[in-house]
C-alpha cells in the first residue's frame, strides 16, 4: 500500500500512530511531500530522529522540502535505483528514501513526477536567529531541465505529480499576501515554473505540501496532517 501525507518538520508522532493503527509493514510506502525534517539540524538531533524512524514498520519516500538539506549534501547518503528512478539512501537507515528531483518514478504502476523544493519566506528570520537555511532549497536550472526532459520523453503525460509547493495559480487564496505581510519578500519563481509545467502536462492528480493545510480541490490535493491512499 502507498500512502501520502504532508510536511512533518521532524515531528513523526502522527506517523507513529498511523503505523500502529494501519498495522503497516516495510512493504508499505509513505510519501512525505517535503519538509520531513530528517536532515535539518546537521547534528546528533538528526541522527536520533533517523534512528527512531529506522524502527518504524513503513518505508518513507521523502520529497525534498525547503526546511531541510538535500541528501546529496549530507554525509552517508548514496544513490540507488528504485521505483524506476534514483533515490538517495543511507544504508544505516534503509527505510528512509529521498527521490531525486526532476525524475519519474513507478509507484505501483503509476507514473509520478517528483519535484521538491520551494522558497523559504522565513529565510531572513532564520538567518538572523542562526537557524538552518539551505541555499539550494529551490529547484536549480539543472533540476528543471531534467524534469522537462523526463516529461518530454513520455509525451508530457503522467498519472501523478508529487511536489512540495504548487503551481502559482492554485496557491491558497491569501497565502502570498499573508507571507508578504509577515516576512516581506516572497519569491514565487518555483511556483511560476510549476505553472509552466501544468500548462503542458496531462495528469490525474497533483499532490503538494508546503502550505500547511489539508484540502482537496481535484485534480489538486494539498496535504499536511491527513494521510491519504495514493490513488491518482
Amino acid at each position: 500500500m502507498i500512502w501520502i501525507t504532508g510536511d512533518k518538520h521532524g515531528d513523526f508522532a502522527k506517523v507513529d500512530a498511523f503505523c500502529k493503527v494501519r498495522k503497516t509493514s516495510r512493504a508499505d510506502i509513505l510519501v512525505i511531500l517535503g519538509d520531513a525534517g530528517i536532515n535539518y539540524y546537521g547534528d546528533a538531533r538528526d541522527t536520533a530522529l533517523k534512528q527512531h524512524l529506522a524502527q518504524l514498520p513503513i518505508t518513507l519516500f521523502c520529497v525534498h522540502g525547503n526546511h531541510e538539506a538535500r541528501p546529496e549534501t549530507v554525509r552517508g547518503y548514496a544513490r540507488e535505483e528504485r521505483f524506476g528512478g534514483r533515490v538517495w539512501v543511507d544504508p544505516r537507515y534503509p527505510n528512509q528514501l529521498f527521490p531525486e528531483d526532476g525524475l519519474l518514478y513507478d509507484l505501483c504502476g503509476r507514473r509520478a513526477l517528483v519535484v521538491g523544493g520551494a522558497y523559504s519566506a522565513d529565510k531572513f528570520a532564520r538567518l538572523r536567529n542562526h537557524w538552518s537555511w539551505f541555499e539550494d532549497e529551490q529547484p536549480s536550472p539543472t533540476i528543471k531541465a531534467r524534469a522537462e526532459g523526463a516529461l518530454a520523453a513520455v509525451g508530457w503525460q503522467v498519472d501523478a505529480v508529487l511536489t512540495h509547493t504548487c503551481p502559482e495559480s492554485v496557491l491558497p487564496p491569501g497565502r502570498v499576501d499573508s507571507l508578504r505581510a509577515r516576512f516581506g519578500i516572497v519569491d514565487l519563481s518555483t511556483e511560476r515554473w510549476l505553472e509552466s509545467l501544468r500548462a503542458r502536462l496531462a495528469f490525474r492528480r497533483w499532490y503538494a505540501g508546503h502550505c500547511h493545510l489539508d484540502l482537496s480541490a481535484p485534480p489538486f490535493v494539498f496535504l499536511y496532517h491527513r494521510f491519504e491512499p495514493f490513488d491518482p
